[in-house]
């Protein structure tokens, strides 16, 4: 634990209204503490780091500046929070920050009342502020309502939905743009263009409380202005792209300027109407190691306060799912001339940044904009190349429209490799991947499949790439069980499951698990023990529907295991197979509740669901024992 009695002032504060009685002149002072007490617990227990030291001074002022929880702070995304958790009562419990049963890893509106909106995907602060904005204005009420956006998340089409709208209707909504050149990996497109040109055209003199002030930048800005210097033409007005949305703007200010960002938002405070107040940060502020490679530092698991040096990793020759896709992405590009890669700003988690570097000409960064990526995929596909769409599986619920309209109703071959498949850990409930089997197969020309280990992961790629149509493979977040992966071994039929255990002895009854992707792993546990046959089914549509119905025929009870929600899974596709046939056998569906799951480690939490190897036995032997109980009492009846 840190030693409380070491933060004289943040000691202090519990609450933003006794951050609110402090004197100014001794909120520099806390900004510091802030700043070490971030490092050092998050050097111990992990979490998101960079993005968070970026914001200590930002987040001060705007609690310090404005009534919370009464005015309302909207936060975009979350991985910049920890300091308004902090100063919001839980800062003693950061310490279990993204742990099973801690602290929410985002903004929570079951965890706090000055999380007014909860979030976890970016992009969403516009529309959810406009909507308080409507209600503070529908109910008369006095309250300022502030949203705060990165340069990343504003690169989304739904941000500028809400600019328009706002705009248009001339809501008192102040938008802090924070731009730090930065999403996870390097912002991209023509917006964060325009933001670098700002930032070179006072070659980095940013206005502070002091007066101008020269501004030492980390390396990717330096870098953004030296692409600006080649291709700047024209000179533009700093803020003409907001002012033509009908905002009011002011920036760039240096947002680790405390006393300069209070008095500014004081200024901003009482104006009326949209107002945008560009703030320029550096991620990892105050850090060198994260301000000098932020990416790496985005999210850590532990590393040394003092060097930031992260504990080295033992060589081992197992593989990520991640690193299998990207090993395949590669290899498969040296054969096929027409492939392409594309990412939604998700360049270094879904694994593409090889790809990016030996075929630069074939990647392509949509930034955070997923609907876009999936049309864009379906585009170049309609022209003759072989898209693959490298998405998180919660990521791709953004793009669900144009998946059935753009891709799938046009029959397009193009691949989404779906990582973060099922239940992904410590980022909970807005993260997990817990519904795309369901909303996957409903759809018409899709192939889904789940791969139980790495071969046939790099397999089903190679099946989704050498299909005449659209195709998903989902994986799970981290390692399979080992595998040796050949790339030598090729595609797989369509539709062909395989058969990895049968029962082994004459006993009664007989049960057939159907396992599905990552839950093959556990299924073979609970058989060994049960003697139940075991069945890799590989694809969720087409099912393997002959030998589904040659299960049925030779076994007492069917069992169906996922990682996805039971509703409309991969069990109920089986389900209704078994009732198209007028078969009677029973079957058991074990999968994901009818709730949101909250976070933790994979392993606490399919524990906790039952749907490790232990809790797939039990499961099954209390279906036997209510089974058996439901055969006594038919009995007895017959009897009476």
């Amino acid at each position: 634990m840190t030693d409380a009695s070491s933060y004289a002032l943040l000691g202090k504060i519990r609450t933003p209204e006794e951050l609110r009685e402090l004197p100014r002149e001794e909120l520099p002072a806390l900004a510091i503490e802030l700043r070490r007490y971030l490092i050092e617990t998050l050097a111990r227990v992990g979490g998101h780091f960079a993005a968070n030291l970026g914001t200590v001074e930002l987040t001060l002022a705007l609690h310090t500046v404005f009534n919370t929880p009464e005015d309302r702070l909207v936060w975009d995304v979350g991985h910049q929070a920890y300091p308004h958790k902090a100063l919001t009562g839980r800062r003693m419990q950061l310490e279990s920050i993204r742990k099973h049963g801690g602290l929410h890893p985002f903004p929570s509106r079951s965890e706090s009342i000055y999380d007014t909106f909860g979030t976890g995907h970016s992009s969403t602060s516009l529309s959810a502020a406009m909507g308080m904005a409507v209600a503070a204005k529908l109910q008369k009420a006095d309250r300022r309502i502030v949203a705060i956006i990165g340069d990343g998340g504003i690169t989304a089409g739904m941000a500028f939905e809400a600019l328009n709208h706002i705009g248009s209707l001339g809501l008192d909504v102040l938008v802090v743009y924070n731009d730090n050149d930065m999403s996870i990996s390097e912002n991209v497109g023509a917006l964060r263009n325009h933001s670098a040109r700002i930032v070179h055209k006072s070659k980095t003199r940013i206005p502070t409380a002091q007066g101008d002030m020269e501004t030492d930048r980390p390396e990717h800005w330096q870098l953004a202005n030296r692409v600006i210097d080649e291709n700047s033409s024209a000179d533009v007005h700093d803020g003409a792209f907001f002012e033509s949305l009908g905002f009011s703007y002011y920036g760039l200010f240096d947002g680790h300027d405390l006393p300069g960002l209070i008095d500014t938002l004081e200024h901003v405070k009482t104006k009326r109407g949209p107002v945008v107040l560009h703030v320029a940060t550096i991620k990892g502020k105050g850090f060198e190691p994260a301000e000098q490679e932020p990416i790496k530092y985005h999210g850590v698991t532990g590393f040394d306060p003092v060097t930031g040096s992260m504990a080295s990793k033992k060589p081992s020759s197992a593989k990520t799912y991640t690193q299998v896709f990207s090993d395949w992405l590669c290899a498969y590009a040296e054969i096929d001339p027409r492939m392409v890669g594309i990412t939604p700003a998700m360049r270094e988690g879904s694994g593409l940044v090889s790809f990016s570097k030996r075929f630069p000409d074939r990647y392509f960064d949509a930034a955070i904009a997923e609907q876009h990526a999936v049309t864009l995929g379906a585009g170049m596909a309609a022209d003759g190349l072989k898209p693959v769409v490298a998405i998180y599986s919660t990521f791709l619920q953004r793009g669900y429209d144009q998946l059935i309209h753009d891709v799938a109703l046009q029959n397009l071959p193009v691949v989404f490799a779906l990582d973060r498949g099922g239940l992904v850990g410590a980022d909970g409930a807005t993260h997990h991947g817990s519904f795309d089997l369901s909303f996957l197969r409903c759809v018409p020309n899709m192939v889904v499949m789940a791969p139980s280990d790495e071969n046939e992961c790099q397999r089903m790629l190679t099946t989704g790439m050498e299909h005449d149509g659209p195709s998903a493979i989902r994986y799970p977040r981290g390692f399979g069980p080992g595998s040796e992966v050949r790339f030598k071994d090729g595609a797989i039929a369509l539709g062909k499951a395989r058969v990895l255990r049968e029962c082994k002895g004459r006993r009664r009854p007989r049960i057939a698990i159907l396992a599905f992707g990552a839950m093959v792993a556990p299924a073979l546990e609970a058989a060994d023990i049960i003697d139940a046959a075991v069945v890799d089914m590989r694809f969720i549509k087409p099912l393997d529907e002959n030998l589904i119905m040659e299960m049925a025929d030779e076994h007492d009870l069917l069992v169906t295991v996922e990682d996805n929600v039971i509703q409309g899974g991969a069990g109920s596709a089986v389900n209704e197979l078994i009732i198209s046939r007028h078969e009677s056998i029973p079957v058991l569906n074990l999968g994901l509740p009818d709730h949101f799951v909250e976070h933790g480690s994979r392993e606490e939490l399919l524990e906790e669901l039952g749907l490790d190897g232990s809790g797939i036995l039990r499961r099954i032997q209390k279906r036997l024992r209510a089974k058996d109980l439901d055969a006594a009492n038919a009995s007895a009846n017959q009897i009476s």
